[in-house]
């Protein structure tokens, strides 16, 4: 209550706000807390707003606390350009932050004395809360870990952060939402369970990199790794004072306990309080994870190891939308250069389109196949040759479909009414009409083609897992799930 006293008496708040003063303000409004909910004081509609107030108090004093800090640390985190001042907006933050922390203190006072309770404030004009730092740096003298290779150390890390911008695909596309969005973004894709859960995982990735490079010689070796850290961190950061400002929306905006005293006045205006968290928050974290992204394929392909892997084409129609879509998002998560090749044609597995041209090629094999087989097996003797084509092609299928030598996909099969080839022999109009229910994909012959990837070798045995669990697909098209080390293709 001295420090709610002294915040809300100052004559510059920005003297008052500093780490020292929020920390303790953080550690007293946590224990009052404490204390009040021993008591049952959330409950009690006498008590109930006091004790919100101090859990606001303690909510924006950490993000002050969180946003000071990381004004202190930016000059070491290296970030990339965004296009954007990220220090002036979170100074303007912070000064929002200020705002609300001294509106909450002298709430805090009248429902204090609401409550008939009274206190002598404490003299803490003794107490410094000044942050006065001297300059410059202690000197590096620990000597630096060896590691064996440089490059592993890059490619985890770099793997880790990729996998890891690929489950933040919801905070990236509310960076783009609208105002009139915001309140549902918060009530599904940022809200505060998921902000949380992420904030710990990136939490987990700062992590890996403090135990596998931090101290060793791998920052001297590759100067961007540290830059890689930064990013690591201030989103980390961002998505800290995100899952806070969360935490006040969902629990003292959008959840009144008590109705007859909580409505009294609103704590924090909605609207300002969503426009901080989007528009700060999240726009940021947004941003610097696409940074990182980039940065991280780049370094993925300078520390590439090239293979290739030979596999079969997808079974069911080929290289069709999702086998393709499969494969282009897989390579294009890595960033990485991967060719196909089919006989002499090259593809570039990245692009989806390209993709598709190989269906030409896989169509053609299968057009030839059929052919051989209905000569091969004298499947249309001299007799047939003079009948209805329609009737030739059904009962051609219903037999090479008995012999499994085609998947029939429709039951009963209906043929187009006018055949697809006026002229030409029976054979070329034969080949021409089961050419065409493989294009509509009435029918298919199962593929035994191969295609060789070539490229980054963690690229390519993703693929190998990819195609292990049929491109997505079993051989009727039907989606299958794919396996945990693919799951970033479902984001």
């Amino acid at each position: 209550m001295s420090l709610a006293n002294m915040l809300c008496h100052s004559r510059s708040i920005k003297e008052k706000i500093t780490r020292p003063f929020l920390g303790e303000l953080l550690a007293q409004s946590l224990e009052a807390e404490e204390l009040l909910d021993a008591y049952g004081a959330g409950h009690n509609c006498t008590w109930c707003r006091f004790r919100t107030l101090i859990a606001a108090v303690k909510g924006f004093s950490e993000i002050g606390y969180e946003l000071l800090h990381v004004l202190h640390v930016l000059p070491d985190y290296h970030l990339l350009p965004t296009g954007k001042d990220f220090v002036k907006e979170t100074k303007e933050t912070l000064e929002f932050v200020s705002g609300v922390l001294l509106n909450l203190s002298c709430k805090l006072l009248s429902e204090f004395a609401k409550l008939e309770m009274s206190f002598v404030p404490k003299n803490l004009d003794d107490i410094s809360f000044t942050e006065d730092l001297p300059e410059g740096k202690l000197p590096h003298l620990c000597e630096r870990r060896h590691i064996e290779k440089v490059s592993e150390t890059v490619i985890l890390l770099a793997t880790a952060f990729l996998n890891l911008a690929a489950d933040s695909k919801d905070v990236r596309a509310a960076a783009r939402a609208k105002p009139e969005e915001y309140a549902s973004y918060v009530a599904d894709s940022v809200s505060e369970e998921k902000m949380r859960s992420l904030q710990l995982r990136f939490h987990n990735l700062q992590s890996l990199y403090d135990t596998f490079v931090s101290g060793t010689e791998a920052a001297d070796l590759d100067p961007e790794l540290p830059v890689l850290r930064g990013h690591i961190s201030v989103v980390l950061h961002l998505l800290r004072t995100a899952t806070l400002f969360a935490h006040h929306y969902e629990r003292h905006i959008t959840k009144q306990l008590c109705g007859s005293r909580m409505n009294e006045d609103t704590l924090v205006p909605e609207s300002k309080l969503l426009s901080v968290l989007m528009n700060y928050s999240i726009a940021h974290a947004s941003l610097y994870i696409d940074c990182a992204v980039n940065l991280c394929q780049e370094k993925l392909k300078r520390y590439a190891e090239i293979g290739e892997v030979e596999l079969p084409v997808p079974q069911y129609r080929g290289f069709h939308v999702r086998p393709s879509t499969l494969v282009a998002k897989l390579v294009m998560h890595y960033g990485s250069n991967v060719q196909m090749k089919m006989g002499d044609e090259t593809y570039d597995a990245g692009s989806p389109l390209d993709l598709f041209r190989a269906n030409e090629k896989i169509n053609a094999q299968k057009r030839r196949w059929l052919t051989e087989e209905i000569v091969r097996l004298n499947l249309v003797p001299e007799e047939l040759q003079k009948g209805n084509i329609k009737d030739i092609v059904l009962g051609l299928v219903l037999t090479l479909a008995g012999r499994a030598k085609l998947i029939l996909y429709e039951q009963p099969l209906q043929l187009p009414e006018e055949p697809s080839l006026m002229q030409g022999t029976v054979l070329e109009k034969i080949v021409n009409e089961l050419a065409r229910l493989l294009a509509m994909g009435k029918i298919d012959v199962e593929s035994h083609m191969t295609a060789v990837f070539r490229g980054d070798k963690r690229v390519i045995n993703d693929i190998k897992v990819l195609a292990e669990a049929g491109y997505g697909e079993d051989k009727f098209g039907n989606n299958v799930p794919l396996p945990e080390k693919l799951a970033y293709l479902r984001r």
